[in-house]
């Protein structure tokens, strides 16, 4: 049954041996995985033990899942909902169309208006609204819904963005990890990063030392006299975090070309994903963030100050997402992201963030003035010159 999956992975590029298909085999047939319950493996479990044995790379697990998504026809994902909205409420009519001039007739609340606001209507409502003003509904100008506008509110339901104005969304999505193995199309990246290394000699003797055979040869009357050192490698220690999903989805294969070009350039690359903002926690694979978290508190404690820390994102979000406890779009978060930010650039103290969005249109986003101030303004736009003013302060 498993050679279609063996040879769909292998499809889909991915460096699967025979050797590693038989241990995942063996490891089946030992029953490693069987639930003690039932005494059959599930597919989350088959899930971890297939990554484990088969997959050597971490940033091939965006590939993997791909891969196991279309053998068993869906990947069972896991979620941190409590509570469901009737699907038939946000039932998709039509979308709402207002001119500004209408746009700017709405009121927005106050954060805590809103989540008080929110708690009542799901203890009101029985039944589905559309097009009205107050209710959990579609197509209208409601904080609450999807399909309509209103300058301030929560998403619920929709597939995607579509004025940039909430500032917590009430639904699980989907993001993609950035592949590290993206053709560039230039060479600039690359010659950016390479501002920031530092290069030693390590590992054993491997490397012809052309100056001292030379100089050995001439000493020893003209007898051959080879000399060897070890290797030199980039010694900088890099922390990537990227943030990822929503309006990032924009700025993809940028951030792939600078992530590729990172992950060539540097021994020592560390990075995890986050969204709009950096809370409590981080994750390494977007399509398992829920059950695979990296609490933010044990990345500081793990990695030194050695390390130079570099943020990729837009920083393009609702300002309670950096400043106000439970802020977040998608869970309750105990501290403002501003906290976390503060510790971790407390515990980095060479930190720059890359922004891939446009320098000219940084003024017009408070949610950027806030970061560039948290971040000291050490903020660089995803160009050439931002990379390397970027990197010529991270290697001062």
């Amino acid at each position: 049954m498993l050679i279609n999956f063996f040879f769909t992975l292998r499809a889909a590029k991915l460096k699967v041996s025979v050797k590693e298909y038989l241990t995942l085999l063996e490891a089946i047939k030992a029953g490693v995985i069987d639930d003690e319950a039932s005494g059959a493996p599930t597919v989350d479990s088959f899930y971890y033990l297939a990554r484990t044995a088969l997959v050597k790379d971490e940033t091939q697990f965006d590939k993997f899942d791909r891969a196991f998504a279309a053998y068993f026809k869906g990947v069972e994902l896991l979620t941190d909902f409590t509570q469901d909205v009737p699907l038939e409420w946000l039932q998709k009519k039509f979308e709402l169309e207002l001119s500004p001039e209408e746009k700017a007739a709405i009121e927005k609340m106050g954060w805590d208006e809103l989540m008080e606001t929110l708690k009542k209507r799901f203890e009101e409502q029985k039944e589905r609204h559309e097009g009205g003003n107050k209710m959990i509904g579609t197509g209208g100008t409601s904080p609450f819904g999807a399909y309509g506008y209103n300058p301030q509110g929560i998403r619920i339901g929709q597939d995607k963005g579509r004025n940039r104005s909430a500032v917590k969304v009430w639904d699980q999505r989907q993001f993609k990890d950035y592949d590290d193995n993206v053709e560039l199309g230039t060479r600039n990246i690359k010659v950016a990063l390479r501002r920031l290394r530092r290069f030693a000699r390590e590992g054993a003797e491997e490397e012809l030392d052309l100056d001292d055979t030379i100089r050995s040869t001439s000493k020893n009357a003209g007898w051959l006299d080879i000399k060897m050192v070890p290797e030199r490698h980039n010694r900088v220690k890099v922390l990537l975090l990227m943030d990822v999903g929503g309006t990032m989805d924009e700025h993809i294969h940028r951030v792939e070309e600078m992530f590729s070009a990172a992950k060539s350039e540097f021994k020592h690359l560390e990075f995890f994903y986050f969204h709009n903002c950096v809370y409590d926690f981080m994750w390494k694979n977007n399509r398992r963030r829920y059950a695979e978290k990296f609490p933010t508190m044990d990345v500081i404690r793990t990695y030194n100050k050695d390390y130079k820390l570099i943020f990729v994102g837009d920083a393009t979000m609702s300002p309670y997402e950096i400043l106000q406890p439970g802020g977040s779009v998608e869970y309750n978060n105990e501290e403002p992201g501003a906290e976390w930010l503060a510790r971790l650039t407390h515990a980095f103290p060479k930190f720059a963030w890359i922004n891939p969005e446009p320098q000219g249109v940084w003024g017009y986003r408070q949610s950027i003035a806030v970061i560039q101030q948290l971040m000291n303004h050490r903020m660089f736009p995803l160009t050439l010159p931002g990379l390397e003013g970027a990197m010529r302060l991270l290697s001062k």
